[in-house]
């Protein structure tokens, strides 16, 4: 049989690659707008600086933010966790120096930034998995990419209409929050920019989807899976005794071996020639990349922090997280079947 497991290759000393990588970053690029550095005072581990996160990654990034300030106490760092549209308007109008998100800078927003003078430097630091979760009461936890999109879409509104399962009624699909990052991807990557339904809703934050989920038998919703993957935080152990996660998958004609979860074996990414040579294996199908974008001119404590979560223990603490670090690979490893 084959195993699949997962490895870290570790870099530096962490401070030899925070200021390693932080050369790397902005501040090794011409400082492009007179006068934005000849008053500052931060450096990339001191100082006062604003961050601006997706909200959908409020758990990963608060564990981010709290070793990286523990490390350096000189650090002080002011977070928004925010809609995704609210994020990049940080960015735009310079109301922080660096931002986390799933999505990179439309070729409006780097036009805007160009405008300005700002070169931004897009950083991947890891990959998110969309888990798709339901009411422990619900017996549809095998659903294919193209029963999701009838869900998503609006076409399919009865869970009679999923599995034969009468007794559920209607569907009710929730998202997190109005114009969320989640929402988005569900709209441009699953339905291929077509609308969501028009009966789907949004609980105004994870916390309420949660919690509306694990209350209304007919609910489906889709969160992040920084979420509901760390089981070592007991708010995670809580959430997840609420709900069901389903499992997916894209293949047509699936069996039942066929549907997979967002773990970090299949949120890595795998090449056509490795699924070739292993066919038990598969990407996962709602994967979506984590950027973190700076502005800064100069290497100041907002590249500082990007290189943070781009080095070695930064990477550690997404592979924790459950969360698939930019500087991982799959290996697959191969034993011989017991007699």
């Amino acid at each position: 049989m084959t195993l699949a497991n997962l490895f870290y290759r570790p870099g530096r000393s962490a401070l030899g690659t925070l200021l390693l990588a932080a050369c790397m970053l902005p501040g090794c690029h011409p400082d492009r707008s007179a006068g934005t550095s000849e008053d500052a005072t931060d450096t990339p581990t001191s100082g006062h600086v604003g961050i601006s996160v997706d909200e959908t990654f409020a758990p990963i990034l608060e564990s981010q933010v709290d070793t990286f300030q523990k490390l350096y106490p000189d650090a002080h760092l002011k977070v928004s966790y925010q809609p995704e549209d609210n994020v990049f308007l940080d960015l735009l109008n310079d109301k922080v120096k660096a931002i986390v998100t799933a999505r990179e800078l439309t070729a409006d927003e780097k036009k805007t930034l160009d405008k300005q003078n700002m070169l931004p430097i897009t950083t991947k630091v890891g990959i998110d998995g969309l888990a798709i979760i339901l009411n422990p009461s619900n017996p549809d936890s095998l659903l294919t990419i193209t029963q999701l999109r009838g869900i998503f879409g609006g076409q399919t509104t009865q869970w009679s209409q999923v599995s034969g399962q009468k007794k559920l009624g209607a569907i009710n699909v929730v998202f997190d929050a109005n114009r969320s990052s989640t929402s988005r991807f569900m709209r441009d990557s699953l339905l291929h920019g077509a609308v969501l339904s028009p009966k789907a809703f949004a609980a105004q934050s994870n916390t309420k989807l949660l919690d509306y989920v694990a209350s209304h038998p007919t609910a489906v919703g889709v969160v992040g899976v920084n979420w509901i993957s760390d089981a070592d935080d007991p708010t995670v152990r809580r959430y997840r005794r609420g709900i069901r996660v389903a499992s997916i998958t894209a293949r047509p004609n699936p069996t039942k071996d066929d549907y997979i979860q967002p773990d970090q074996v299949y949120l890595a990414q795998k090449t056509p020639e490795l699924l070739k040579q292993h066919p038990e294996l598969q990407n996962y199908p709602l994967r979506r990349n984590l950027y973190a974008i700076s502005r800064e001119a100069r290497a100041g404590l907002g590249s500082g922090f990007v290189s943070f979560v781009a080095g070695q223990k930064g990477q550690l603490i997404f592979q924790k997280s459950g969360l698939m670090p930019a500087n991982m690979q799959a290996r697959i490893v191969t034993t011989n079947k017991r007699q």
